[in-house]
């Protein structure tokens, strides 16, 4: 998987930073966390296309947050995008798609679905699914893992060779979790084959939140864990009031959630350079980065 930071300011844009909004590219599909004004032109920038299986994932109702949305739907008609669009957030997601559509009165050459999550498996697909759980903020807010499901094990030729399975077709069936029957009617399963299991993948994304309970079980053993950080350490309480974390207590609770990475993001707009944020949560949490617009991970498969 490959994770883009679009943007990675917080409440107002900067000359170097855009507004909320993280791309998650997965096969042919593309997962979109949040949409920030603009989200379209760092798209560009970033050399994401419209050519991939969109899912949207708003976490709150927050300008900051959704507002780039209506640009997004009509630049990706502007281009005659034919795939349908899912769209998930909070409630009002619904009320407000549908007011910008009646007002712009722009036609759409998709189909879109829009749905207001409700806390739990919000999107369960073949190889993964997405998990919801409201956070701490002024307004409701929803933090998301999008979880690989379990993959089959390791392959091992020699057992299938030592069973009679000839290399080809059956070979790609065992891999894939399936049962096949040999010409002399023997039925080989996976396990004869297979190592155990392999966990997938967990990418986790905050919203803005202060540390909350449902936050940290979520992020249980992330391989990715994307938190906000708005305030500094010295602003702690401002931050609490705001509904806000700082690189401490994301750090924290990196830790205790035993991730094994963290980004910070929703960068206040003071922080001009935002070393100082990345120092304070490095000293409870080593691995640990500051995203800027445009920066690129890969998320490996554990194992």
């Amino acid at each position: 998987m490959r994770v883009v930071f679009l943007g990675t300011a917080g409440s107002f844009p900067t000359v170097d930073r855009g507004l909320p909004a993280i791309a998650i590219h997965r096969g042919k599909e593309l997962f979109l966390f949040d949409c920030g004004e603009g989200a379209q032109r760092q798209m560009f920038i970033a050399q994401i296309g419209f050519r991939y299986t969109l899912r949207v994932f708003i976490s709150h109702m927050h300008g900051d947050h959704v507002l780039g949305l209506p640009g997004l739907l009509q630049t990706m008609s502007l281009f005659n995008v034919k795939h349908p669009v899912e769209i998930y957030g909070p409630p009002g997601i619904c009320n407000f798609l549908r007011a910008i559509m009646e007002t712009l009165r722009f036609h759409l050459t998709f189909p879109i679905k829009v749905i207001e999550v409700k806390e739990g498996i919000v999107c369960n697909e073949r190889e993964y699914w997405v998990h919801a759980v409201w956070t701490d903020h002024r307004v409701p807010n929803l933090a998301y893992a999008l979880l690989e499901k379990e993959r089959p094990g390791k392959f091992y030729p020699e057992k299938a060779h030592s069973l009679g399975v000839p290399e080809g077709p059956l070979w790609s069936r065992l891999q894939h979790g399936e049962e096949v029957t040999l010409d002399d009617e023997r039925v080989i399963v996976p396990e004869q084959v297979l190592g155990p299991p392999r966990r997938g993948r967990k990418i986790v994304y905050s919203g803005d939140t202060k540390p909350c309970d449902a936050l940290l079980e979520l992020a249980r053993d992330a391989d990715l864990l994307i938190h906000e950080a708005t305030i500094d350490d010295e602003l702690a309480e401002r931050a609490g009031q705001f509904g806000h974390s700082t690189p401490r207590q994301a750090a924290l609770l990196a830790k205790e959630a035993n991730a094994k990475r963290l980004v910070l993001t929703h960068i206040g707009l003071r922080y001009s350079d935002a070393a100082v944020l990345g120092k304070q949560a490095e000293k409870i949490f080593p691995n640990v980065e500051v995203a800027k617009d445009f920066m690129e991970l890969t998320i490996p498969y554990p194992d």
